[in-house]
Formats: structure tokens, sequence, C-alpha cells
């Protein structure tokens, strides 16, 4: 299954998706979902938090494992999806659809993940 061309990825399976007013979605693709199994709980993002590229920034736990998501830009915190709050499968239900963090880059002229969708594909694949 070839990723959305639309957003970039990072190889701990996360997707960032620009936004017009200059923010980026992020969330956790298909492959990292399946890799983590039933998402049971989703939370500790901070808004207002300051994040490198590749820090953590909020965790996911399932039956199997806790991982964090990290950020894959520089920037900054500004929201957490609440309806995961209520609702975290919808990160195995809906992955390419369910965002987890808002994240403002601190440099919006560079693209918000490392990986296209082919490059990140290629990586998914092994």
């Amino acid at each position: 299954m070839m990723p959305p061309a639309d957003r970039r990825y990072t190889d701990t399976h996360e997707w960032a998706l620009p936004q017009p007013d200059g923010t980026v979605l992020v969330g956790v693709t298909h492959s990292g979902q399946e890799m983590l199994g039933d998402v049971v709980f989703a939370g500790e993002a901070k808004p207002g938090a300051r994040v490198a590229a590749g820090d953590a920034m909020a965790l996911l736990e399932s039956v199997k494992a806790a991982v964090d998501v990290h950020a894959p830009v520089a920037g900054e915190v500004l929201a957490f999806n609440p309806a995961l709050e209520d609702n975290p499968a919808l990160v195995n239900e809906m992955p390419w659809d369910t965002w987890i963090v808002r994240l403002r880059p601190a440099d919006p002229s560079l693209p918000p993940g490392p990986l296209d969708a082919a490059a990140y594909a290629a990586l998914a694949a092994g």
C-alpha cells in the first residue's frame, strides 16, 4: 500500500501533513499502528512545548507496548487531538485521517519530515 503523497514521513513511522495556515498535523502511519497493535491510550502532548526534530512529543500505549510520537521537525506543540482522549483506537481505525499533534514548525521553509511517500514506502516494506 502506497502511503499518501500529500505528506512527509519519518523513519519512526510518523506522518506530517502541512496545513494551509502553516501548521503541520502529525499522526502515525498505517505500518506504525500495525506494529503497535491496539492503541488503548494516547496523550501527554503539552501545548506550548518547544520540540526539536526527533523529540518525543506525545505517547501512545497499546496492549503490546508504549511508544513516543516524535516531532518530524522542530517547532511548538499547539494542540493534542481531543478526539483521542475518548477514543484512542482512532489511531488504528483511521491512521491516515487521525492526527495526534498539531505543530507550528520553527522554520516553515523546511519540509515537515525527511521522507517523501516513495522513500517511506521503501522503508516500510523493509
